[in-house]
């Protein structure tokens, strides 16, 4: 029989960060499905795309104790070349391995994680993509984690800076709102994370990045969903500015090759790809995020 373990604050929390998580994917994707209806560019004669929302369960692999599932939500339209809106709630064991990493888990391998996953590519090269991610793990210790950042594909023009200024207003408004040290620490952890060693540059424009906030659990959990709502208000916005401008086959071609940066961080850095793939999680939902088409030089 598994011993009980103590109670941590993060327990009560579960259903509320659950709730909480479906709710903004279906804000989200209302809102996307909306900018599909609006578009009035160069992909107009197509007709608006929706989402397709496909559930997917662990299977018992007999070893980790695996259960949970999530919904997979993925559209391609007009103005959305992919994207996709995930969700899980998960648990189980970590090996005995992997557990040496997270917090908590060495001493007790047992675990309990739910978040939302979003990734977005787009037909014109002038519109950014997006990720954006939260999160709450519970192992022996509870915490909240997440941020979205912003990849221009014309990085350097005024376009892409003022896009950029809109993202990161948006978000110090989130932080300050909470904590006045939140921005620039989290904006920095963001710059550093999303870093690519093997090119010594960035991936984009950055935005926020933070994880293991625990100290109290409802103020982190309203942290949590202010930067949701931060990616939700910014975002679509940035969107709607850029999408029915007119692009060169040049632009295509160069947003197509800066795509292959975003290819090489989430393979060999990102910390969501590799949690998801530890832990049993559905192969096609972690790698939603590979974009629908990329180039190297």
């Amino acid at each position: 029989m598994t011993a009980a373990r103590p109670a941590i604050p993060h327990e009560s929390l579960k259903p509320a960060a659950q709730a909480w998580f479906a709710e903004l994917r279906n804000r989200i994707c209302a809102a996307f499905e909306s900018i599909e209806s609006e578009h009035a560019g160069a992909m107009a004669d197509r007709p608006p795309g929706r989402f397709t929302i496909t559930p997917w369960t662990r299977e018992p692999d007999g070893k980790n104790h695996l259960e949970g599932g999530g919904e997979m939500g993925v559209m391609r339209g007009r103005v959305f070349e992919k994207v996709g809106v995930n969700i899980s709630i998960v648990g189980g064991t970590f090996s005995p391995e992997f557990a040496k990493s997270i917090p908590g888990a060495a001493e007790d391998p047992r675990f309990w994680a739910a978040g939302i996953s979003l990734v977005s590519h787009m037909h014109s090269p002038r519109v950014p993509a997006a990720h954006m991610n939260t999160r709450m793990i519970v192992t022996s210790k509870g915490w909240f984690g997440g941020g979205g950042d912003l990849t221009p594909l014309q990085p350097g023009t005024e376009a892409a800076q003022a896009d950029a200024a809109t993202f990161h207003a948006a978000f110090q408004h989130a932080c300050d709102a909470h904590n006045p040290e939140y921005y620039p620490k989290f904006k920095k952890w963001c710059d550093e994370y999303f870093f690519l060693p093997h090119r010594n540059e960035t991936r984009g424009a950055g935005g926020i990045f933070y994880d293991y906030l625990e100290a109290n659990p409802e103020a982190d959990f309203a942290f949590t969903r202010d930067v949701g709502l931060a990616f939700l208000e910014s975002y679509p916005a940035i969107i709607r500015r850029r999408m029915n401008e007119a692009w060169t086959a040049e632009e295509r071609e160069a947003q197509l090759i800066r795509r292959g940066r975003y290819v090489e961080f989430n393979l060999l850095y990102d910390r969501g790809t590799t949690f998801g793939l530890k832990t049993g999680g559905n192969t096609e939902a972690i790698l939603m995020s590979m974009p629908p088409e990329v180039k190297w030089p």
